[in-house]
Protein backbone atom coordinates (compact mmCIF):
# COMPACT_ATOMS: atom_id res chain seq x y z
CA UNK A 1 0.00 0.00 0.00
CA UNK A 2 3.16 2.33 -0.63
CA UNK A 3 2.20 5.68 -1.76
CA UNK A 4 -1.74 5.08 -1.66
CA UNK A 5 -4.84 6.08 0.10
CA UNK A 6 -6.21 4.39 2.98
CA UNK A 7 -9.77 3.93 2.49
CA UNK A 8 -11.53 3.29 5.14
CA UNK A 9 -14.68 0.80 6.23
CA UNK A 10 -15.99 1.28 10.31
CA UNK A 11 -17.83 -1.69 11.60
CA UNK A 12 -20.41 -0.45 14.47
CA UNK A 13 -20.66 3.07 13.83
CA UNK A 14 -22.18 3.84 16.79
CA UNK A 15 -21.18 6.71 19.85
CA UNK A 16 -17.62 6.57 20.03
CA UNK A 17 -17.40 7.17 16.34
CA UNK A 18 -19.59 10.19 16.22
CA UNK A 19 -17.25 13.18 17.24
CA UNK A 20 -14.15 10.96 19.02
CA UNK A 21 -13.22 8.96 15.94
CA UNK A 22 -15.09 8.82 13.06
CA UNK A 23 -14.53 12.44 11.58
CA UNK A 24 -10.87 11.70 12.00
CA UNK A 25 -10.60 9.09 9.03
CA UNK A 26 -11.80 11.76 6.84
CA UNK A 27 -9.17 14.79 8.40
CA UNK A 28 -6.19 12.55 8.11
CA UNK A 29 -3.67 12.80 5.10
CA UNK A 30 -3.97 10.03 2.35
CA UNK A 31 -7.13 8.83 4.28
CA UNK A 32 -10.73 8.05 3.48
CA UNK A 33 -13.81 7.02 5.29
CA UNK A 34 -15.82 5.29 2.64
CA UNK A 35 -18.01 2.49 3.75
CA UNK A 36 -20.06 1.88 7.39
CA UNK A 37 -21.98 -1.01 8.88
CA UNK A 38 -23.98 -0.94 11.76
CA UNK A 39 -26.97 -3.13 11.96
CA UNK A 40 -29.76 -1.37 12.48
CA UNK A 41 -30.73 0.07 8.90
CA UNK A 42 -31.72 3.39 9.84
CA UNK A 43 -29.49 4.28 12.29
CA UNK A 44 -26.45 3.05 9.77
CA UNK A 45 -28.28 5.12 6.99
CA UNK A 46 -28.36 8.11 9.21
CA UNK A 47 -25.05 7.93 10.35
CA UNK A 48 -23.87 7.70 6.42
CA UNK A 49 -26.00 10.83 5.31
CA UNK A 50 -24.56 13.10 8.25
CA UNK A 51 -20.75 12.25 7.49
CA UNK A 52 -20.94 12.15 3.62
CA UNK A 53 -20.12 8.72 3.73
CA UNK A 54 -21.47 7.00 0.21
CA UNK A 55 -21.47 3.51 0.92
CA UNK A 56 -23.52 1.60 4.49
CA UNK A 57 -24.47 -1.87 5.32
CA UNK A 58 -25.78 -3.77 7.51
CA UNK A 59 -23.87 -6.52 6.54
CA UNK A 60 -19.82 -6.79 8.78
CA UNK A 61 -18.98 -9.22 5.98
CA UNK A 62 -20.18 -7.07 3.23
CA UNK A 63 -18.49 -3.95 3.92
CA UNK A 64 -14.84 -6.29 4.82
CA UNK A 65 -15.27 -7.87 1.23
CA UNK A 66 -15.36 -4.48 -0.32
CA UNK A 67 -12.85 -4.77 -2.81
CA UNK A 68 -12.79 -0.46 -1.97
CA UNK A 69 -12.05 -1.41 1.42
CA UNK A 70 -8.76 -1.64 2.28
CA UNK A 71 -8.45 -1.27 6.41
CA UNK A 72 -11.47 -1.49 8.75
CA UNK A 73 -11.92 0.05 12.00
CA UNK A 74 -14.12 -1.78 14.65
CA UNK A 75 -15.66 -0.25 17.08
CA UNK A 76 -18.19 -2.37 17.75
CA UNK A 77 -18.39 -3.78 21.62
CA UNK A 78 -15.84 -6.27 22.94
CA UNK A 79 -17.20 -9.23 22.36
CA UNK A 80 -17.24 -8.92 18.46
CA UNK A 81 -13.57 -7.45 18.59
CA UNK A 82 -12.09 -10.89 17.78
CA UNK A 83 -14.38 -12.12 15.11
CA UNK A 84 -14.19 -8.95 13.03
CA UNK A 85 -10.45 -8.93 13.38
CA UNK A 86 -10.05 -12.15 12.23
CA UNK A 87 -12.29 -11.58 9.21
CA UNK A 88 -10.41 -8.60 8.28
CA UNK A 89 -7.29 -10.28 9.04
CA UNK A 90 -7.79 -12.95 7.07
CA UNK A 91 -9.41 -10.95 3.81
CA UNK A 92 -6.32 -9.16 3.73
CA UNK A 93 -7.51 -5.85 4.99
CA UNK A 94 -5.29 -3.85 7.48
CA UNK A 95 -7.29 -3.28 10.96
CA UNK A 96 -7.75 -0.13 13.86
CA UNK A 97 -9.04 -1.93 16.49
CA UNK A 98 -11.08 -0.62 19.85
CA UNK A 99 -9.99 -1.05 23.39
CA UNK A 100 -10.23 -3.45 24.97
CA UNK A 101 -8.81 -5.31 22.45
CA UNK A 102 -10.30 -8.34 23.15
CA UNK A 103 -12.04 -9.90 26.26
CA UNK A 104 -9.24 -12.04 27.71
CA UNK A 105 -6.16 -13.35 27.57
CA UNK A 106 -6.84 -16.72 25.49
CA UNK A 107 -8.48 -14.46 22.79
CA UNK A 108 -5.54 -12.27 22.76
CA UNK A 109 -2.94 -15.16 22.01
CA UNK A 110 -5.72 -16.12 19.19
CA UNK A 111 -5.37 -12.43 17.72
CA UNK A 112 -1.55 -12.34 17.96
CA UNK A 113 -1.21 -15.55 16.47
CA UNK A 114 -3.01 -14.25 13.90
CA UNK A 115 -1.03 -11.24 13.14
CA UNK A 116 2.27 -13.16 12.84
CA UNK A 117 0.97 -15.29 10.66
CA UNK A 118 -0.74 -12.84 7.73
CA UNK A 119 0.48 -9.87 6.35
CA UNK A 120 -2.22 -7.53 7.26
CA UNK A 121 -1.42 -5.21 10.38
CA UNK A 122 -3.40 -4.21 13.02
CA UNK A 123 -3.06 -1.33 15.42
CA UNK A 124 -5.05 -1.20 18.77
CA UNK A 125 -6.97 1.88 19.87
CA UNK A 126 -5.36 3.31 22.81
CA UNK A 127 -5.31 6.57 21.45
CA UNK A 128 -4.00 8.40 24.55
CA UNK A 129 -0.52 7.34 24.01
CA UNK A 130 -0.80 10.28 21.01
CA UNK A 131 -2.41 13.01 23.24
CA UNK A 132 -0.19 16.08 24.07
CA UNK A 133 -0.95 15.87 27.24
CA UNK A 134 0.06 12.15 27.83
CA UNK A 135 3.22 12.94 25.20
CA UNK A 136 4.59 15.52 27.41
CA UNK A 137 4.23 13.30 30.42
CA UNK A 138 6.31 10.30 28.66
CA UNK A 139 9.00 13.95 27.64
CA UNK A 140 9.61 14.09 31.10
CA UNK A 141 10.05 11.05 31.91
CA UNK A 142 12.59 10.51 29.06
CA UNK A 143 14.45 13.36 29.64
CA UNK A 144 14.55 12.21 33.52
CA UNK A 145 13.37 15.36 35.00
CA UNK A 146 11.99 14.06 38.02
CA UNK A 147 15.50 11.15 38.26
CA UNK A 148 15.06 7.73 38.54
CA UNK A 149 11.37 7.12 39.21
CA UNK A 150 10.70 4.62 42.09
CA UNK A 151 6.77 4.53 42.09
CA UNK A 152 3.47 5.35 40.59
CA UNK A 153 0.02 5.44 41.91
CA UNK A 154 -3.19 5.38 40.01
CA UNK A 155 -6.36 6.02 41.81
CA UNK A 156 -9.86 6.25 40.09
CA UNK A 157 -12.83 6.67 41.84
CA UNK A 158 -16.12 7.31 40.46
CA UNK A 159 -19.82 7.96 41.95
CA UNK A 160 -22.17 5.77 40.50
CA UNK A 161 -24.01 6.89 37.15
CA UNK A 162 -20.40 8.76 36.86
CA UNK A 163 -20.82 11.21 33.69
CA UNK A 164 -17.28 9.91 32.74
CA UNK A 165 -18.88 6.20 31.66
CA UNK A 166 -20.49 6.50 28.08
CA UNK A 167 -24.08 5.52 28.22
CA UNK A 168 -25.81 3.45 25.72
CA UNK A 169 -29.35 2.16 25.27
CA UNK A 170 -28.60 -1.54 26.69
CA UNK A 171 -25.48 -0.48 28.80
CA UNK A 172 -23.67 -2.76 27.48
CA UNK A 173 -20.88 -2.55 29.63
CA UNK A 174 -22.41 -4.10 32.32
CA UNK A 175 -22.96 -7.69 30.69
CA UNK A 176 -19.86 -9.35 31.14
CA UNK A 177 -20.31 -11.33 28.03
CA UNK A 178 -20.03 -7.96 26.07
CA UNK A 179 -17.72 -6.03 27.40
CA UNK A 180 -15.23 -8.36 29.34
CA UNK A 181 -15.79 -7.21 32.93
CA UNK A 182 -17.80 -3.71 33.65
CA UNK A 183 -16.78 -0.76 33.90
CA UNK A 184 -13.06 -1.55 34.83
CA UNK A 185 -12.55 -3.11 31.35
CA UNK A 186 -14.25 0.59 29.73
CA UNK A 187 -11.83 2.60 30.83
CA UNK A 188 -9.04 0.83 32.65
CA UNK A 189 -7.38 0.09 29.45
CA UNK A 190 -6.24 3.36 28.70
CA UNK A 191 -4.64 3.52 31.69
CA UNK A 192 -2.58 0.66 32.21
CA UNK A 193 -1.75 0.78 28.63
CA UNK A 194 -0.23 4.23 29.59
CA UNK A 195 1.56 2.79 32.26
CA UNK A 196 3.04 0.14 29.93
CA UNK A 197 3.81 2.89 27.48
CA UNK A 198 6.13 5.05 30.03
CA UNK A 199 7.66 2.12 32.06
CA UNK A 200 8.39 -0.57 29.69
CA UNK A 201 8.37 -4.02 30.04
CA UNK A 202 6.47 -5.91 33.34
CA UNK A 203 7.74 -7.94 35.77
CA UNK A 204 5.53 -9.11 38.19
CA UNK A 205 1.49 -8.51 38.39
CA UNK A 206 -0.53 -8.94 41.39
CA UNK A 207 -4.28 -8.67 42.44
CA UNK A 208 -5.05 -6.49 45.43
CA UNK A 209 -8.42 -7.12 45.92
CA UNK A 210 -11.78 -6.96 43.60
CA UNK A 211 -15.59 -6.70 44.42
CA UNK A 212 -17.33 -7.70 41.45
CA UNK A 213 -21.05 -8.29 42.82
CA UNK A 214 -22.26 -5.54 40.77
CA UNK A 215 -20.57 -4.34 37.83
CA UNK A 216 -21.83 -1.02 38.25
CA UNK A 217 -19.96 -0.58 41.23
CA UNK A 218 -16.67 -2.92 40.76
CA UNK A 219 -13.81 -2.10 43.04
CA UNK A 220 -10.73 -3.70 41.80
CA UNK A 221 -7.29 -2.87 42.73
CA UNK A 222 -3.96 -4.38 41.91
CA UNK A 223 -0.22 -4.03 42.30
CA UNK A 224 3.05 -4.39 39.28
CA UNK A 225 6.85 -4.24 39.34
CA UNK A 226 8.27 -3.20 36.07
CA UNK A 227 11.51 -4.70 35.03
CA UNK A 228 13.09 -1.30 35.26
CA UNK A 229 12.11 -1.86 38.96
CA UNK A 230 9.00 1.05 38.83
CA UNK A 231 6.53 -0.34 41.59
CA UNK A 232 3.07 0.56 40.49
CA UNK A 233 -0.37 0.51 42.44
CA UNK A 234 -3.54 0.91 40.94
CA UNK A 235 -7.04 1.35 42.48
CA UNK A 236 -10.35 1.64 40.44
CA UNK A 237 -13.76 2.32 42.30
CA UNK A 238 -16.61 3.03 40.43
CA UNK A 239 -19.12 3.39 43.72
CA UNK A 240 -17.05 6.02 45.31
CA UNK A 241 -18.41 8.81 47.75
CA UNK A 242 -16.39 11.19 45.48
CA UNK A 243 -15.00 11.57 42.15
CA UNK A 244 -10.90 11.41 41.87
CA UNK A 245 -9.10 10.77 39.35
CA UNK A 246 -5.33 10.99 39.58
CA UNK A 247 -2.10 9.39 38.84
CA UNK A 248 1.39 10.34 40.78
CA UNK A 249 4.80 9.36 39.73
CA UNK A 250 7.19 9.33 41.88
CA UNK A 251 11.32 9.77 41.14
CA UNK A 252 14.53 10.67 43.41
CA UNK A 253 14.31 14.73 42.91
CA UNK A 254 10.54 15.04 42.27
CA UNK A 255 7.15 13.65 41.26
CA UNK A 256 4.82 14.47 37.98
CA UNK A 257 1.35 14.65 38.85
CA UNK A 258 -1.49 14.65 36.29
CA UNK A 259 -5.17 13.30 35.63
CA UNK A 260 -6.57 10.94 32.72
CA UNK A 261 -9.25 13.77 32.48
CA UNK A 262 -8.33 16.86 32.24
CA UNK A 263 -5.03 18.15 30.36
CA UNK A 264 -3.24 19.70 32.85
CA UNK A 265 0.45 18.52 34.43
CA UNK A 266 2.02 19.21 37.71
CA UNK A 267 6.13 18.43 38.01
CA UNK A 268 7.54 19.59 41.07
CA UNK A 269 11.16 19.38 41.30
CA UNK A 270 13.36 20.52 43.88
CA UNK A 271 10.39 22.35 45.67
CA UNK A 272 9.85 23.97 42.64
CA UNK A 273 6.61 23.41 40.49
CA UNK A 274 5.54 24.16 36.79
CA UNK A 275 2.54 23.43 35.68
CA UNK A 276 1.93 22.72 31.96
CA UNK A 277 -1.64 22.50 30.00
CA UNK A 278 -2.71 21.40 26.75
CA UNK A 279 -6.09 21.35 24.79
CA UNK A 280 -7.73 17.95 23.81
CA UNK A 281 -8.59 17.72 20.13
CA UNK A 282 -11.96 18.25 18.83
CA UNK A 283 -11.28 14.31 17.81
CA UNK A 284 -9.88 12.96 20.65
CA UNK A 285 -8.32 9.85 18.15
CA UNK A 286 -7.19 11.71 15.49
CA UNK A 287 -3.66 12.03 16.48
CA UNK A 288 -3.10 8.00 16.88
CA UNK A 289 -5.31 7.11 13.94
CA UNK A 290 -2.98 9.45 11.96
CA UNK A 291 0.37 7.46 13.00
CA UNK A 292 -2.07 3.87 12.31
CA UNK A 293 -2.37 5.57 8.46
CA UNK A 294 1.33 6.05 8.28
CA UNK A 295 1.90 2.58 9.78
CA UNK A 296 -0.50 1.04 7.45
CA UNK A 297 1.44 2.57 4.45
CA UNK A 298 4.66 1.51 5.56
CA UNK A 299 5.92 5.39 6.47
CA UNK A 300 6.37 4.54 10.28
CA UNK A 301 6.71 2.35 13.06
CA UNK A 302 2.94 0.45 14.86
CA UNK A 303 1.75 3.20 16.94
CA UNK A 304 0.45 0.72 19.33
CA UNK A 305 0.55 -3.08 18.60
CA UNK A 306 -1.12 -6.06 19.40
CA UNK A 307 1.54 -7.82 21.35
CA UNK A 308 1.59 -4.47 23.35
CA UNK A 309 -2.31 -4.50 23.91
CA UNK A 310 -2.08 -8.45 24.58
CA UNK A 311 -0.34 -7.25 27.74
CA UNK A 312 -2.68 -4.56 28.98
CA UNK A 313 -5.14 -7.59 28.49
CA UNK A 314 -3.42 -9.80 31.06
CA UNK A 315 -2.93 -7.28 33.32
CA UNK A 316 -6.29 -6.74 34.00
CA UNK A 317 -7.35 -10.39 33.54
CA UNK A 318 -4.71 -10.61 36.89
CA UNK A 319 -6.20 -7.53 38.43
CA UNK A 320 -9.91 -9.28 37.93
CA UNK A 321 -8.95 -12.54 39.20
CA UNK A 322 -9.24 -14.21 35.90
CA UNK A 323 -5.75 -15.28 35.36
Amino acid sequence: MENKKINWGIIGCGDVTEVKSGPAFQKVKNSCLIGVMRRQEAKVIDFAKRHGVAYWTTNATELIENKEVNAVYVATPPSSHLKYALQAIKAGKHVYLEKPMVLNTHEAEVLLSAVKKNKAKVTVAHYRRELPVFKKVKTLLDSNSIGKVASVKIVIKQKDNTSLIAKTEDNWRLNQEISGGGYFHDIAPHQIDLMCHYFGEVEIIKKRFQDVAQYSKQNVAGEMIFKNGVKFTGLWNFNASEDMDSCIIHGEKGRIVFSFYNDTISLSVCGKTEIYKYDTPEHVQQPMIDKTVHYFLSNSLNPCSVCEAAVVTQIMDVFCGIK
